[in-house]
């Protein structure tokens, strides 16, 4: 959510493969606009995407989406008002009925469902919206907590989760027009308690669009890039940490834990971030024009089966590409890393809440164009997402070793090809630390595939490498790999943030 540059090339970002097999990725190269088009027709083999139809005549630019029992939906918009469908997991959308369920609310950007009232994430404040009278309309707003500030500039954003295991709500706030701090806590993450205690958490955020957290509950959030993010990345906020951006920092002095560090602009995440252990690198770097410009929601596939193969990844938003990204996660020397592949196009605008139904496998989404701009040419969308059943053939998960990396894929590989190293290539960059805004991808190096072994019921291939980078993304890309029943790879690229390299 920020400058779109690139946003002319994000036309024909990466996506994938197609039902007749796209001309096969190279390293460091971005798919052709056929290429994209053709995966999301064929996005349809696996995936049913659908626009759910939101209240006549109004302006629903959608900045949350919450569950609410005996399936209602609702979602907030960033002209204040929240609304509650019945009806939007049936097969007739015409028959979706709205209720306004409360309005002049400030751009809740987080909301869910507890115990018979509504909790939303304002600008200004979190609160606690009940229906007393039971007529399907808020009519008691109280405020549970108001402690971080607000100048009144338009980026002073704030995403709120839903509540941890132990109750506490997470939030991350935007910096002052993306740049500044000029009031409290801008450019920090806190918890809010059952109780309304504001806890600051962690420090140096820049321009959050989303926050969630993963299938063992620790907390993460997707920050744009900016003035110190080189690119757009996953981001884990460890209690303590320091995420990159100093900007912040002026509110140390109000915090309960050490002041944050003061980088060096120029520098590299991995040179700065060995000199402060409490500097926590991205999870997951999500390469500029490469995978998107501007993430946003984040959800975690705990479905058990019924959104695919996926288990327990995260799926990202992106509002500029109007898509979803699909990451798989690994903890390795007491750090988050992993890979991020392209997985669902084709939405209607610029995405920014993803909300998954657990139980029922439906994924929700919505979003705005807000002037931004975007892929997807509506000014607000609101729609569904479900598996059909039938699993693609993809990389699974991509997973780091002390010499190279373990590729899993959802079907078994034909041997010979899988095999043969001429069909993996793999670039790596990184991004220059600075407090300007953004960095082209710099320190390119080529590592060597020196070997490719298939295991031996052919859902793994182990890539033995010549030349791993600690601290750069590897760019894998593959060619010619079919799985052993003929089927062509929907999607043929990923990106590995490669923050550690294990211990043999």
């Amino acid at each position: 959510m920020k400058n779109l540059s690139l946003f002319l090339a994000l036309a024909g970002l990466a996506v994938g493969a197609s039902a007749a097999p796209a001309p096969a990725a190279k390293a460091g190269k971005l798919a052709t606009v056929d290429a994209v088009k053709a995966a999301e027709a064929r996005q349809s083999e696996f995936y049913e995407r659908v626009e759910i139809p939101t209240p006549a005549g109004e302006v629903t630019e959608v900045s949350s989406i919450a569950l609410l029992p005996g399936k209602k939906v609702a979602i907030g918009t960033r002209r204040g008002d929240i609304w509650v469908a019945e009806g939007a997991y049936d097969a007739d959308l015409s028959k979706v009925k709205w209720t306004k369920f409360a309005t002049n609310q400030h751009e809740p950007l987080g909301m869910f469902w507890k115990d018979g009232s509504m909790y939303a994430m304002q600008r200004p404040e979190f609160s606690r919206l009940t229906d007393k009278d039971g007529d399907g309309r808020a009519d008691s707003f109280d405020s549970v907590c108001s402690k971080w500030g607000v100048s009144g500039d338009y980026h002073e954003y704030a995403f709120g989760s839903e509540p941890d295991k132990e109750g506490n709500v997470w939030m991350v706030l935007c910096l002052t027009g993306s740049f500044h701090a000029h009031s409290p806590w801008r450019g920090w993450a806190a918890r809010i308690t059952p109780e309304g205690k504001f806890i600051p958490t962690a420090s140096g955020i820049r321009s959050p669009g989303g926050i969630g957290a993963n299938a063992k509950g620790d907390m993460f959030y997707t920050d744009n890039q900016g003035v110190w993010n080189g690119s757009s990345s996953l981001k884990w906020l460890r209690p303590g940490s320091f995420q990159g951006n100093p900007t912040g920092n002026k509110s140390a002095a109000l915090a309960n834990f050490p002041a944050p560090p003061e980088p060096t602009s120029g520098s590299r995440i991995l040179a700065e971030r060995l000199k402060f252990p409490e500097f926590v690198p991205p999870a997951v770097i999500l390469p500029h024009g490469r995978v998107g410009n501007s993430p946003s929601g984040i959800a975690c596939d705990l479905t058990k089966g019924k959104f695919g193969p996926w288990a327990e990844q995260m799926l990202i938003g992106e509002q500029t590409a109007s898509q979803v990204q699909r990451i798989n996660l690994e903890f390795v020397n007491g750090l988050y890393q992993g890979a991020v592949f392209h997985f669902l196009g084709g939405f209607e605008a610029g995405l920014i809440p993803v909300r998954m139904d657990q139980e029922d496998g439906t994924l929700f989404i919505g979003g705005s164009n807000r002037g931004w701009g975007s892929r997807g040419s509506k000014p607000f969308t609101f729609e569904r997402v479900r598996f059909k059943g039938k699993v693609p053939f993809e990389m699974h998960d991509i997973s780091a070793r002390h010499d190279g990396f373990e590729v899993t894929f959802t079907h078994p590989v034909d041997a010979a090809a899988a095999a043969d190293v001429k069909n993996y290539a793999l670039d790596t960059f990184t991004y220059i630390y600075q407090s300007s805004y953004g960095s082209p991808e710099v320190d390119q190096t080529t590592p060597t595939v020196k070997s490719a072994t298939v295991s031996a019921d052919g859902l793994k291939v182990r890539l033995v490498v010549d030349g791993l980078v600690r601290g750069h993304i590897h760019h894998l890309a593959l060619s010619d790999i079919k799985s052993k029943s003929g089927d062509s790879l929907w999607h043929s690229e990923g990106w590995y943030t490669l923050n550690e390299i294990p211990a043999k």
